[in-house]
């Protein structure tokens, strides 16, 4: 994958994960609410929405670290380093990259990782 398609396929790929961040956010704002309500006695199933929370939550923290992932991956284009592992310098074969083009690790390093 060149340098071009890389680039726009991780700008796509921030877009829509901006877009899904907002609407998790949005979310939790809005259980947050609905629990304050809940306080007042408006509400009657409070572990319903302290779970609702949660999942919000989680959600929007898993789209913040793929976000940041991006940016890495977008910084890495512009010095020259992306396609290359962040740990040994070796080259991340092109599916991989096809894959996720965030990728920072080779598949054998990823594994070891995890």
């Amino acid at each position: 994958m060149n340098h071009d398609q890389a680039r726009a396929r991780l700008l796509a790929e921030r877009a829509e994960v901006a877009d899904l961040l907002a609407d998790a956010e949005s979310a939790g704002q809005q259980d947050r609410a609905t629990e304050d309500e809940e306080a007042t006695g408006e509400v009657s199933d409070a572990a319903q929405l302290l779970t609702a929370e949660g999942q919000d939550d989680a959600i929007a923290a898993s789209l913040q670290d793929r976000m940041a992932a991006l940016d890495r991956a977008l910084r890495r284009l512009d010095d020259g380093t992306y396609g290359r592992s962040v740990r040994s310098g070796l080259p991340i074969p092109e599916d991989r990259l096809a894959a996720d083009p965030a990728a920072e690790l080779t598949v054998e390093e990823a594994r070891t990782s995890a």
